[in-house]
């Protein structure tokens, strides 16, 4: 069968290869975080997220209005940003039902309870920053020292688009080959937070040909 020269390419098949979903949470897939700002009373407070993206040096986090980071980083906006690799998901857990505020606000109480010592409470260790108050996570491979520019409140005032400019990168020496400054991302592996469960990175797939660390393209 020969294809009609006068077909459009670019239309849109009429042929149905999927059915209609409804899943409870709409993360696909992306590296969770652990994200570190300063309490008014000077001591650390520590919170599990995962909506983020980046952009150059911005990065633009999802985090809860209704949560003690929100309401520290409103006034104190050096922040650190860490990422735990895979043997880390046990410290993301044990903090999803605590929060930093006191009292607990109301619409939180059912799932969450007060914890003042959040990093103790996560069996994680705080590391001293150099250009920024909150402390890095220790046992992150990957810590970022940022401060927020802006905050904008979500359409539904339950949460807060951050826009933070990341100061400084610290990784663990592993993953940045002698003399290069850059991150190998064949041996970087985040923790991928996918529908309410936890994976380690799967093996590579492929590459643009903007990498660093790029072999020769192979796509036409």
């Amino acid at each position: 069968m020969t294809a009609d020269p006068s077909a459009d390419p670019s239309a849109a098949t009429s042929i149905e290869t999927h059915i209609v979903a409804h899943p409870h949470v709409l993360y696909v897939g992306t590296p969770a975080y652990l994200i570190a700002s300063t309490n008014s009373d000077g001591t650390p407070n520590l919170a599990a997220a995962s909506s983020h993206w980046a952009l150059g040096d911005m990065l633009c986090l999802g985090l809860e209005a209704a949560g003690q980071t929100a309401q520290n980083i409103a006034d104190r906006p050096g922040i650190t940003v860490n990422f735990p690799s895979a043997p880390l998901w046990p410290a993301l857990v044990r903090l999803s039902h605590l929060t930093g505020r006191h009292p607990v606000p109301a619409d939180k109480s059912k799932r969450y309870r007060f914890e003042k010592d959040k990093f103790g409470a996560a069996q994680l260790t705080p590391q001293a920053s150099e250009l920024v108050d909150a402390p890095r996570v220790q046992e992150c491979a990957l810590q970022f020292e940022a401060t927020v520019r802006r905050m904008t409140p979500g359409l539904d005032g339950g949460y807060f688009m951050v826009e933070a400019q990341v100061l400084r990168v610290h990784a663990d020496p592993a993953l940045v080959p002698e003399g290069t400054g850059e991150i190998d991302p064949r041996v970087w592996h985040p923790l991928i937070y996918a529908f309410r469960h936890f994976f380690d990175r799967g093996p590579e797939a492929g590459w643009l040909d903007s990498s660093r660390w790029a072999p020769p393209p192979v796509i036409d």
